[in-house]
This record gives structure tokens, sequence and C-alpha cells, in this order.
């Protein structure tokens, strides 16, 4: 398995973040948030992701980093999760959404348990 997280795989399209906010579908695991929408066909990756952290709950930039780095490397590890049950493409922002400073673990744990639920909604959304 491929675990990069390579620059083709990274969301930076203003155009698709845009739409991502205005008509996208979200699930949440506390704190963590995905916001997603299916991608074009075009897309040469199965799965664009880009992460944030809000100003509003970390003030200093270099708290707000370290958390972007956490949830870029839990979802460097886990994406083969979404990779291998998921059959569309997607474009999707990953958020941490607590002034709560949990741990590497703690936020891993949260990721996988999101994953999860993101896949749960995708296979329960195609079977309708």
């Amino acid at each position: 398995m491929d675990f990069s997280f390579s620059k083709d795989e990274k969301l930076k399209s203003k155009k698709v973040i845009d739409s991502l906010f205005s008509n996208g579908k979200s699930v949440a695991k506390y704190p963590l948030r995905l916001v997603y929408i299916e991608a074009p066909e075009e897309q040469n990756v199965p799965l664009k992701m880009g992460v944030s952290v809000s100003k509003k709950h970390f003030k200093h930039a270099v708290d707000r980093n370290y958390f972007k780095r956490v949830l870029r490397e839990c979802y460097r590890l886990n994406k083969n999760l979404l990779i291998q049950n998921l059959n569309k493409k997607y474009s999707a922002m990953f958020f941490y959404q607590t002034s709560d400073r949990l741990s590497y673990q703690e936020i891993n744990d949260k990721t996988i348990q999101l994953f999860d639920k993101f896949i749960a909604t995708e296979n329960e959304n195609k079977n309708k």
C-alpha cells in the first residue's frame, strides 16, 4: 500500500474549495469534520484532500501548523481505508474543530472512526 501524500492528492483548487463550502456534504466525529463532494471524472486521483484548523480556536500559527501536520499524517496513514472502500472520486476538506489539544493517538483514532462513518454514509447513499 502506498502511504504517501503526493502533490497530486492535495486539494489546491480555489474553485473546488468554494464548491465544497457551498454544496458539499459533511460527516463529523468530534472534534473532526470531513466536508466532501463528488469529483469530476477527469481528476487523476481517487481522492483529493485538504486540511484546515480554525484561527478561532488556535490564535498562534505554530499551533495551527502543528495540528495540520497531525491531520495530514493521520490522513496519510489511513487513506487506504477510504481508497479501498469508495468507488467514486471525491474532493474533501478535513477540519479540526475544537480548542482542545488532543494527543496524536486520540486524533488518529477519531480519524479512523470518521473515515468509517464517511464510507458507511456513502455506501448507504449508493444503495438508495
